[in-house]
């Protein structure tokens, strides 16, 4: 990953939630508050902004400033996690360009930095249902000598499984965990914005 595959990523997402933000919205709707779509769509839309207005000399500048700029324009819960996550990916990758399993390394701090904030694990019905596999997936490919897309794309496919398999779950997390039972049956809005991010990143590198 170099500067503009970094920043093409972060356009991926902006694309990817302002195309998806009405069903972002819905899905938190029904288990939320409604406003997932419209935080994601202000928060990455003003991220996008920000990382094509800078001049930066590494990959993690850009995914430091994506993260920052996420913390100060999305409202919720949504907006430190992303946001710290971010950060976290940005302070692991201080070159002009990275390698595959360096890029995987630091999703993997992003995934721990959203674990720690959120106190959430696989099963909870939150953005970690989705996270953790996508992680998983990516370290894999790279651990194995794959590229870039081929590492993105799995993890891409692990995240989209993940997110549907919090349809049966019963949330334990967050404003969801407060309808008990009432949250089965629904996709978690965290988990489909995770998704979309990881797909962004597919697509951003060519898979």
């Amino acid at each position: 990953m170099d500067i503009e595959l970094a920043r093409a990523w972060v356009r991926a997402i902006g694309a990817a939630v302002e195309r998806d933000r009405e069903r972002l919205g819905e899905l938190d709707a029904a288990i939320g508050d409604g406003d997932h779509g419209a935080n994601m769509q202000r928060g990455f839309a003003a991220a996008v902004d920000a990382v094509g207005a800078m001049s930066p000399e590494s990959v993690g500048a850009v995914l430091t400033k994506t993260g920052t700029t996420l913390v100060s324009k999305v409202g919720g819960a949504s907006g430190p996690l992303y946001g710290s996550a971010f950060r976290a990916a940005g302070k692991r990758l201080a070159a002009e360009r990275a390698e595959t399993e360096e890029v995987g390394a630091a999703l993997s701090a992003a995934l721990e930095e959203v674990r720690r904030l959120g106190g959430a694990q696989a099963g909870d019905k939150t953005m970690v249902d989705a996270f953790a596999p996508a992680v998983d997936a990516f370290t894999r490919v790279a651990g194995s000598g794959g590229r870039l897309d081929e590492a993105a794309r799995a993890a891409a496919d692990a995240a989209d499984e993940g997110l549907r398999a919090t349809e049966p779950l019963q949330a334990r997390k967050g404003r969801a965990s407060y309808l008990g039972e009432r949250s089965v049956g629904h996709l978690d809005p965290g988990a489909a914005s995770t998704a979309l991010v990881f797909r962004a990143l597919a697509e951003a590198a060519g898979a």
